[in-house]
């Protein structure tokens, strides 16, 4: 099950960077609008709708796989916990700690243990007299 994980995400992580060095050679759209405003092709903003050339049509492909590889990870990493449940839980069943144990709770005072309030002594009076029993 490790194994398939790890090309899977393997493969995302290549795709991914694929991906990126696609779309950073692509022109902007509004790229071929020139110095003034409305000189682009045709008079539109965007240019001509419905091009799609080699990059584009590559870009789409590596998006397709990368969201494939994710549904694929997601899928492993579910069925990886139902059949190995020991070995954790979420991220918020781990932050939460558990219920302390039995003994731990033995050492620690319960609410109805009664617990002798801590007063300091008072400081005796200069002139004062004190008398004996």
């Amino acid at each position: 099950m490790q194994i398939w994980m790890n090309i899977v995400l393997a493969v995302q992580l290549l795709t991914a960077i694929t991906m990126i060095g696609l779309v950073l050679v692509q022109h902007g759209k509004g790229a071929d609008m020139g110095a003034s405003f409305g000189g682009g092709s045709s008079g539109s903003l965007f240019g001509a709708t419905g091009s799609a050339n080699f990059l584009s049509r590559s870009t789409a492909a590596c998006a397709t796989v990368f969201f494939i590889c994710t549904l694929a990870l997601a899928y492993l990493n579910s069925r990886e916990r139902t059949v190995e449940p020991a070995t954790g839980g979420t991220v918020f069943e781990r932050a939460i700690p558990s219920a302390p144990t039995p003994a731990a709770s033995a050492a620690l005072p319960s609410a109805s243990t009664p617990v002798a309030p801590v007063v300091p002594a008072a400081p005796a009076a200069s002139g004062a007299v004190i008398p004996k029993p």
